[in-house]
């Protein structure tokens, strides 16, 4: 079996692929049953796949290996993705910004950064370098 989206961790656990992982994966952490809920998207091969804060648990160790399974993921299907994360979202074909409830703006990336708008305002903030004292406390 080819490895979706980074799964050492699973194969490491004893038992590997066929360990036993409590109701509802209670023995994994967060971002264990994360990987693993992508792998099973990856193997069904839906042609629609919702996917709610992917990365949400995701250490920053660990959410490049996942990103490259939602891209894999999304390829030759209709993927509907909830994040928080910007960079979560860059490479969606169509964005829509939600502001206190309501569409605020929808399009590309690019076209959204380009209109300055809210999008624009909260990918600069999550894109810009930390500064000393925010990297300390990060940390």
């Amino acid at each position: 079996m080819r490895r979706p989206c980074g799964f050492r961790p699973i194969e490491r656990l004893p038992g590997g692929w066929a360990a036993e992982v409590g109701e509802g994966g209670a023995l994994l952490s967060g971002g264990e049953r994360q990987r693993v809920s992508l792998a099973r998207a990856l193997l069904k091969d839906a042609p629609v796949v919702l996917l709610d804060e992917v990365i949400s648990a995701l250490g920053p160790v660990n959410e490049a290996a996942v990103h490259d399974g939602v891209e894999r993921l999304m390829a030759g299907r209709t993927v509907v993705m909830v994040a928080h994360r910007m960079r979560s979202v860059r490479r969606a074909d169509r964005g829509v910004f939600l502001d206190g409830g309501r569409i605020a703006e929808e399009g590309g990336h690019e076209e959204l950064l380009r209109r300055g708008g809210r999008y624009a305002e909260f990918w600069d903030i999550a894109t810009a370098p930390a500064e000393p004292a925010e990297r300390a406390r990060t940390r």
